[in-house]
């Protein structure tokens, strides 16, 4: 029997600590998304899990960060001002050269959804 090859992505959470961030990602070119998730909630936990399941799914290059956001409230005030969305936890945003085109919050997050986005 031959051996089965497997391609991984590498994907990897950056870690989202500073307010000087969100600039970059509000003037960055292309894809980011911000997964704010709440490290005090199962919910946000298992949303969490099923997304980091699915996100290879997602093309390599968009840039994924993560915001603890029971640490970093104002970074997550911060984000509703600037994306002018709702605080939810666990949420999703993925912002293209600026703006939020897509936000989902608790059983709504999904990998495939973000990546259909892109695709369109």
């Amino acid at each position: 029997m031959l051996p089965i090859k497997q391609f991984y992505k590498i994907m990897a959470w950056v870690n989202l600590t500073s307010i000087e961030q969100l600039d970059e990602i509000k003037n960055a070119d292309g894809f980011s998304l911000i997964f704010k998730h709440s490290t005090r909630c199962s919910i946000s936990l298992m949303a969490k899990k099923n997304f980091e399941f699915d996100w290879d799914v997602i093309p390599a290059d968009t840039k994924l960060y993560f915001l603890d956001l029971i640490s970093y409230r104002d970074i997550s005030n911060r984000i509703a001002e600037i994306f002018q969305v709702a605080h939810q936890s666990p949420q999703i945003l993925l912002i293209k050269n600026g703006d939020c085109v897509l936000e989902s919050s608790h059983s709504d997050i999904s990998a495939e959804e973000v990546a259909e986005v892109i695709a369109a």
